[in-house]
């Protein structure tokens, strides 16, 4: 009888756990055997370990082996545990010296030629490695770049089992492998993008707007006739935003990780830019899916922008199930058997037509609607949900004197005045709590030492003894309010700044 130990990690979400790779190797009829609650795609794992290790030179047909993932409450899914189940077998069977692989953990699947294979949910695998402890990781010749971009941790590779098993002999020996190359960092423009906001013609108050909500962390939506450049705003918006941190982009990587999305030349510090087409389903858009729970656009977009464009196409269950991930920056998947949860801390952008034929803006004069169909439209876009639209501003047609204007500032320079706005916020708030004023509960803007003189906000208050906003709606100029004081240099907000906020509040959304 003999026991082979290694390490692999089950992940839930992009959290992850390191779980024993345990393998007893006893006397008793020839059987491959998998415990600990494993998926469908992890039970066919015998199949490939067997012929792997038959590639490799080393038979495990003739042996009755189980194989433990410990602990056995955590559901395991996938095929990134077939090389822990191999090289633990191989320990068992007294192929591969027990106490070298015990503290390494291993994440590939493996062909049925023996050769390492890519998995998805590496970035987020090695980052739960290391906040367990662990040093070293084997992974797929792949992977290798993805999993060199958590610091602290040795990288190493194998093209084949029977090359992995080599190796392992050789260190027992005292042989150093040379170690897997390290990825580089890079900080362009990620899929190609070299936008500038400058490229945008006319709109004034549109790219203040945009400003405003780059400062702050804000909510945007942008209503007006097609062609009006709403798009061409949305999309620039990641251009005056500035670059994550090392940890932002990590936590937005692994996100990726899980769909196959990293790239492979280091981290990408430009903010993600993700723009769902309006028959997404609601699972694609804030994640689920049948078997193991996936991210949704929602997620793919954590730390960058979420990009609705023709908003009130989308269906209505879709967009109601925004609403709580907005609030909370996160996507909560309850299963019968698991809870699943993904960050979900975005900026949101809608842009929407003023009515269906999308001429229902001025007098309205061209347009071709019905009042029921405008009412109808306007509906689509819910009152709950707009009330979680922080800036809420009209986007007119382009004129012939906006095309003779001289360029309007570029996104370098806008990103400046940015940069400078966060800077403000950064040191105002703690930095372990909030980061953007955006964040900041509204209790907090309301009481000493945030609360502002009621000289300051008479119009804001007398909105909502009107009715004209809810308390979210106050709460949330109050913060609008704070990132206009911040862009243009001001400790604290004065009488415009909270005008502008509730001016962008009450602007509405579709006309009905």
């Amino acid at each position: 009888m003999s026991i082979g130990v290694t390490r692999g990690v089950a992940l839930r979400g992009i959290t992850g756990r390191v779980v024993d790779v345990e393998c007893h190797s006893g006397q008793g009829l020839p059987t491959f055997e998998i415990g600990g609650l494993p998926d469908t795609a992890l039970r066919q794992a015998p199949q490939r370990v067997r012929a792997a290790a038959i590639a490799a030179g080393h038979s495990l047909n003739q042996r009755q082996l189980t194989i433990n993932l410990s602990p056995a409450s955590i559901p395991k899914h996938g095929t990134s545990f077939d090389l822990g189940i191999a090289v633990a077998a191989l320990t068992a069977c007294e192929v591969l010296p027990a106490a070298t692989v015990r503290p390494i953990v291993h994440l590939a699947e493996l062909g049925l030629d023996g050769r390492l294979r890519h998995v998805t949910g590496i970035l987020p695998a090695v980052l739960a490695a290391q906040e367990a402890g662990c040093t070293h990781v084997v992974v797929a010749p792949d992977d290798v770049a993805e999993a060199g971009l958590v610091d602290g941790i040795t990288v190493a590779t194998a093209a084949t089992l029977e090359d992995l098993v080599d190796g392992y002999r050789s260190l027992a020996k005292g042989e150093r492998p040379p170690p897997a190359p390290a990825p580089q960092e890079h900080v362009t423009v990620s899929e190609g993008r070299h936008l500038d906001l400058a490229d945008v013609s006319g709109q004034h108050e549109a790219r203040a707007a945009l400003t405003l909500a780059a400062a702050g962390g804000h909510h945007l939506l942008l209503n007006g006739p097609p062609g009006s450049g709403k798009t061409m705003l949305a999309e620039r918006l990641v251009t005056i935003l500035p670059p994550l941190t090392r940890e932002q982009a990590l936590e937005s990587l692994a996100v990726r990780s899980l769909l196959g999305a990293v790239p492979t030349t280091g981290i990408d510090r430009v903010p993600p830019f993700v723009a769902p087409h309006h028959s997404a389903s609601v699972p694609s858009l804030v994640g689920g899916g049948t078997g193991a729970v996936l991210p949704g656009a929602l997620s793919q977009a954590h730390h960058g922008v979420l990009f609705l464009d023709e908003a009130a196409e989308f269906a209505g269950s879709a967009l109601q199930a925004l609403r709580q991930p907005l609030e909370s920056g996160e996507v909560v998947v309850a299963r019968a058997r698991e809870r699943v949860s993904y960050p979900a801390r975005v900026q949101l952008v809608l842009a929407a037509n003023p009515c269906p034929c999308g001429e229902g803006h001025g007098k309205g004069l061209n347009c071709r609607c019905r009042p029921t169909e405008r009412r109808a439209y306007a509906a689509r876009l819910s009152g709950p949900l707009m009330d979680r639209m922080d800036i809420q501003v009209q986007v007119p047609k382009v004129s012939l004197a906006d095309l003779s204007e001289d360029p309007p500032d570029s996104s370098a320079a806008v990103a400046a005045r940015v940069m400078a706005a966060r800077g403000a916020q950064a040191a105002r708030w703690p930095a372990d709590r909030w980061q953007l004023n955006s964040q900041v509960p509204g209790p907090v803007l309301r009481r000493t030492p945030w609360r502002l003189p009621s000289a300051t906000t008479r119009l804001l208050d007398r909105a909502l003894e009107l009715g004209q906003v809810t308390l979210r709606g106050y709460d949330r100029v109050l913060r609008l309010a704070w990132s206009s004081a911040d862009l243009h240099g001001r400790t604290s907000p004065d009488v415009d700044d909270v005008g502008l906020a509730l001016m962008y509040r009450t602007q509405g959304a579709v006309a009905a």
